[in-house]
């Protein structure tokens, strides 16, 4: 996958629907709030007076370095950002999936302290009233309270799933139901019930949390450091880049494609501009566990970024999935760089001297499938 980038700038206007922008770190506060003001989120909001809602991912009232919920740290630097541009009226909502209750999820993540300190409401979706919506032939009830005139920013984690492959910012919008019509969806199928919500109501603005998401499963348990964020306006734009950075292709998760016929965005990633405000620095020593580990494995990192060893876990984990053959060892990071070696394979810039490699910093993970393939 080659993007058309623009490293390094930020943003002196409002962000495009054809626009991605990208930060990496370790300080999930630190990185919201280099985010925001490259983005001018202030900039895409009609009116100081209007409504704000964030979503986050509480599937389960379990902590985000598990790779399942939103790092709180990002809320808390949303909110600070918008009170301090003169936004007031503020409110966080969520539900937690069919059998978690919401009120643990708060709780787990100190969410109960941020309403308090910061005084922005919290909205258990769950206990909201409900507005019964036609959509694409599909009736769902969806929460009253996120379909009143409001700017909507999603907060979803990229992660992978174990039914639709991976959640981003179209399938982060199934909080906003009924429970009911969760239960309903999945007697669906998921894929088409998915993008008829976002039909009906999508974010008006997404921020990802890349941060740590997980391997293959939405409750979390094997976490794959990539040391990352982004932030995008067009939801259909930004779980196609998204796929990409977890080694799928568009057609491999069908809601994306659907969501585009039906006039959410565009999953044209030819049409994408991304701006990268900072390079992946942050160095690491794999401790793999769980399910990462036999994947880990097949690489031999040597001072390796979070972001590039990321992509390549989830390479091979496509890989696995698809029945194809793991190489035996992968060499990836910057203590590659300046070797030379005919007989070794490697990804990333980093890697150049080898006798196979492939360039990028860092290369998608499907970049990656379908080099190491």
């Amino acid at each position: 996958l080659s993007l058309p980038r623009t490293p390094f700038v930020f943003i002196l206007r409002a962000m495009q629907e054809d626009e991605i922008t990208m930060i990496y770190g370790d300080d999930p506060k630190q990185m919201t709030d280099t985010l925001l003001g490259a983005i001018h989120v202030e900039r895409l909001i009609p009116d100081q007076g209007m409504r704000v809602i964030l979503k986050p991912n509480l599937v389960v009232p379990a902590t985000a370095d598990g790779g399942a919920t939103t790092h709180p740290e990002i809320v808390v630097s949303l909110i600070e950002y918008l009170q301090a541009h003169g936004f007031s009226n503020l409110l966080i909502a969520e539900s937690a999936w069919v059998g978690a209750r919401t009120d643990e999820g708060f709780d787990v993540n100190g969410y109960r302290e941020i309403s308090r300190k910061y005084q922005v409401p919290l909205l258990d979706v769950k206990q909201d009233a409900y507005q019964t919506v036609q959509s694409q032939g599909i009736t769902m009830q969806i929460s009253k309270t996120v379909m009143e005139p409001s700017f909507l920013i999603s907060l979803p984690v990229l992660k992978g799933h174990c039914q639709t492959r991976m959640t981003c910012a179209l399938k982060n919008m199934k909080g906003c139901l009924s429970d009911r019509s969760k239960r309903m969806f999945h007697s669906l199928g998921l894929m088409k019930p998915i993008a008829a919500l976002n039909a009906a109501r999508h974010a008006d603005l997404v921020i990802v949390d890349s941060i740590c998401g997980d391997l293959d499963f939405e409750e979390g348990g094997n976490p794959v450091q990539t040391g990352r964020m982004f932030a995008a306006r067009d939801s259909v734009l930004c779980d196609a880049f998204g796929a990409s950075l977890l080694g799928f292709s568009v057609s491999d998760i069908p809601y994306i494609k659907l969501a585009e016929a039906y006039g959410v965005g565009s999953a044209d990633l030819s049409r994408l501009h991304l701006t990268e405000l900072n390079h992946p620095k942050t160095e690491i020593t794999a401790r793999p566990s769980g399910a990462v580990a036999p994947l880990a494995r097949h690489t031999c990192p040597k001072d390796a970024c979070s972001a590039c060893y990321g992509n390549l876990i989830h390479a091979l984990k496509r890989m696995d999935e698809d029945g194809k053959d793991l190489p035996d060892a992968v060499c990836i990071g910057q203590g590659y760089r300046g070797v030379t070696d005919s007989g070794k394979t490697g990804v990333g810039s980093c890697t150049r001297g080898l006798g196979k490699s492939l360039p990028g910093c860092p290369p998608t993970a499907k970049a990656m499938v379908d080099f190491l393939s």
